[in-house]
């Protein structure tokens, strides 16, 4: 009898620590920006879907061609192509993911898509609705497979508002 008004102290005292947890939760507004400078950039840390994303492909190497190449290529994978160019400046690692605060959530998901060995430069001043700019360099061979983009995600988390930014979750 004693076991039994044990077990059943513990359980009240089990479920009051449940109340309690709850109630003083701190985190019921985790992902908003609440709290954040009015300075500060909103940057949309939702992971988007493939359609959703836009992007422009600039061929960072002297292989002629690549930037349409792979742009056809993110174009097959549900990817909007915005456009498709030659860069200025080479390249001389995998990729360069180059996004503003709208573009956080597309640039994570690109970055699976390169194996997360893509080097990412955010920019709070680019004000393009989102649009990530992809630039290929000298170390990239091809793009992941389904498999290996799934896996990677995975290994990468999920997006993470840049420093000096705010978290914001673009519910739709």
């Amino acid at each position: 009898m004693r076991a039994l008004v044990a077990v059943g102290l513990l359980a009240v005292l089990a479920l009051v620590f449940v109340v309690v947890a709850l109630v003083r939760d701190t985190q019921s507004n985790a992902g908003i920006a609440e709290g954040c400078p009015d300075d500060w950039p909103r940057a949309n840390v939702t992971l988007p879907e493939r359609k959703d994303v836009k992007i422009k492909v600039l061929n960072g190497t002297d292989r002629p061609g690549l930037a349409a190449v792979i742009g056809d290529d993110f174009r097959n994978r549900d990817f909007q192509v915005v456009s498709h160019a030659n860069s200025k400046k080479k390249i001389d690692a995998v990729a360069v993911l180059r996004y503003g605060p709208q573009g956080v959530g597309s640039a994570h998901l690109l970055q699976a898509y390169f194996l997360g060995r893509a080097k990412l430069e955010y920019n709070p001043g680019y004000d393009d609705a989102g649009v990530v700019r992809v630039v290929l360099g000298n170390q990239f061979q091809q793009l992941a497979t389904t498999t290996e983009v799934n896996q990677s995600l995975g290994d990468l988390g999920a997006p993470v508002a840049p420093p000096g930014s705010c978290p914001v979750v673009n519910e739709k």
